[in-house]
């Protein structure tokens, strides 16, 4: 399978797709089956949340290593704290002793924030692309990402950076951690014509048959199209088809897909395409990896039963109607289905007439899709979006009214230069989460959180962001002041931790908790989504995935307290019916 992916690859494969869609698993297939062939390949994850070294069963670091098994491939992930890190000495190093303390501490602190550690990790994926000897002695290198139109269009940005280091010269947050950027341009352009080149670079679009994978999948064809990156590849991945089970769970599985597949649009039908067939588990290791090329499952692992859950969707509903008013955090992996249930809770507490705002941090999200386009939500429903256009927009208004005043007109094009950097929508996001969450104050904030890399690095930006706001005003805004402490209370916050009961998501889900309770935020309940064990499904292929389940729903309930577990819906769960279904249902789930 995968032989008009395989047969003539290009010198560079990148995968991209919605989270959940199988773009680590499928990227890591297609390097194992090119090394099988002879070829030298190197395998790069540019994901904060990598999750490599699980699926290859091999430990995986910062630089090359020889996957264990698999000779000819080696793999690493791109660390950005320790890419970051790097970066800050390389711009700090050679002014340590030149300048001023005072100035040098000025050029620290502005290279401390999250934005440093973005255009760290862009800065050595980048290199990859355009320093050939870097990858010299590889005949291919496939890069497992996600990349958005935002990092894509950061490549093409203008470069002619002022060059100047002192913070207060202009007062942007971003002349530290782009002064970088400037040092290299010509190997961006490099890279750019490398991505844009259908001669050396496949961009291959992850999706599985459902409707909101499609969707995204054809969001990123036409923005890769948009910045000329016209060879693409579709891949699509977990097709059931068992059409013919009398079991009613594969049924309403097969015609879910087949509607899904139906409506592909014509734009995204119209590429190279190759499907995949749905397996009974994840493939871990590369045995199973070589298996999911061929369609072959992995072994089953895991036992018949499991005690039903401690509480349910409807009774985290119940605990926060009790209070009346807060923030809830949906949080988690990508594709793990954190808009449901954001949205699910979002109309069950509208409906009993509680004022509640469900809204977004996450760039790709569309709630209105979840909702329904043209349905009708309760009138005391509030839907929005952290539109990073609008609020960036809003932001760099605010700046130039203020901290370029007092400049002339050489000092205000400066300010407006640096201010074209993707730092500033950073910054203008982080600002719009802060009010956001003040907002729960008096009224019920649900919001959907963008996937667990970016969720990060935007809650470690809190400190260093409050800083730079604070510079380009008067006083800092008592939303951003006040966020820290909001976000630690427990009596104002509440985290749910949403994952699939699988390797992966879980694993991904535990380490998100160490690091928020690092910060001193303690999740308050883990959701466990689309369950097949809790279907009851006799389906071979479905009750093997749904045994699969047991071992991580196990691992789940004995090291966290609070766990609900969602079954899947035989009916896709978007518009106010049906989300308001999904809460009802888990009053009701049984596992069998």
């Amino acid at each position: 399978m995968l032989e008009a992916l395989l047969d003539q690859p290009t010198r560079f494969m990148f995968f991209t797709g919605k989270g959940g869609v199988g773009k680590t698993s499928l990227s890591s297939a297609t390097a194992v089956a090119l090394a099988d062939r002879g070829r030298r390949v190197l395998l790069v994850s540019t994901d904060p949340a990598s999750n490599l070294s699980e699926v290859l069963a091999s430990t995986i670091g910062p630089s090359p290593r020889a996957v264990e098994g698999v000779p000819g491939l080696d793999a690493l992930d791109i660390d950005p704290n320790a890419a970051a890190a790097a970066y800050r000495e390389r711009i700090v190093g050679p002014v340590r002793g030149v300048f001023p303390d005072d100035i040098v501490s000025g050029i620290e602190e502005q290279l401390s924030g999250a934005c440093t550690v973005e255009i760290a990790a862009f800065d050595e994926f980048t290199a990859l692309l355009a320093d050939s000897e870097a990858t010299s002695h590889y005949d291919h290198v496939v890069f497992d990402t996600a990349p958005t139109g935002h990092t894509l269009r950061m490549l093409a940005l203008p470069a002619a950076w002022t060059g100047f280091l002192d913070a207060n010269t202009a007062g942007t947050t971003c002349i530290g951690p782009l002064s970088g950027l400037t040092q290299a341009q010509d190997r961006y352009r490099i890279a750019l014509a490398t991505l844009a080149d259908p001669s050396i670079t496949t961009l291959v679009l992850v999706t599985r048959p459902d409707r909101g994978a499609i969707d995204e999948a054809n969001r990123a064809r036409a923005e890769l199209e948009s910045l000329g990156l016209i060879n693409q590849f579709l891949l699509i991945n977990g097709v059931f088809s068992d059409e013919n089970s009398e079991d009613p769970t594969a049924q309403a599985f097969a015609r879910r897909q087949h509607l899904a597949l139906e409506q592909m649009p014509a734009s995204l039908s119209g590429l190279r395409c190759e499907s995949l067939p749905l397996l009974s588990g994840a493939p871990i290791g590369s045995f199973a990896l070589r298996g999911l090329l061929k369609g072959r499952s992995p072994e089953v692992v895991g036992a018949d039963d499991f005690d039903p859950s401690t509480t349910t969707l409807a009774e985290i509903a119940d605990d926060i109607a009790v209070k009346g008013h807060g923030l809830i955090m949906t949080m988690g992996k990508g594709g793990v289905g954190k808009t449901t249930i954001a949205a699910a809770l979002a109309v069950d507490l509208a409906e009993r007439g509680f004022a509640v705002t469900l809204t977004t941090t996450d760039p790709a999200a569309h709630l209105t899709d979840t909702l329904g386009e043209g349905e009708t939500w309760p009138s005391s429903l509030v839907v929005e979006r952290v539109d990073p256009h609008i609020v960036t927009a809003l932001y760099v208004a605010d700046v130039m009214a203020t901290a370029g005043a007092d400049l002339d007109d050489a000092g205000r094009a400066v300010l407006e230069e640096d201010l074209r950097s993707p730092c500033t929508e950073e910054i203008a996001v982080f600002k719009a989460f802060a009010a956001t969450v003040a907002g729960a104050a008096d009224r019920i904030v649900i919001l959907d959180t963008a996937p667990t890399g970016h969720t990060l690095l935007l809650l470690d930006a809190a400190e260093s962001y409050s800083r730079e706001v604070s510079r380009l005003q008067d006083q800092t805004p008592s939303d951003v002041s006040q966020l820290l402490g909001r976000l630690r209370d427990p009596d104002f916050t509440s985290v749910l931790l949403v994952t699939l009961a699988e390797p992966t998501p879980v694993h991904e889900a535990v380490a998100l908790q160490i690091d928020l309770e690092r910060a001193r935020i303690h999740p308050a309940s883990w959701v466990v989504n689309q369950s097949l064990l809790a279907t009851g499904t006799d389906n071979p292929t479905l009750a093997a995935r749904a045994r699969h389940e047991v071992r991580w729903l196990r691992e789940i309930r004995d090291n966290h307290s609070s766990v609900a577990i969602v079954a899947w819906q035989q009916q896709e769960p978007s518009g106010p019916r049906l989300l308001r279904a999904l809460v009802e249902s888990s009053r009701r789930a049984l596992l069998a």
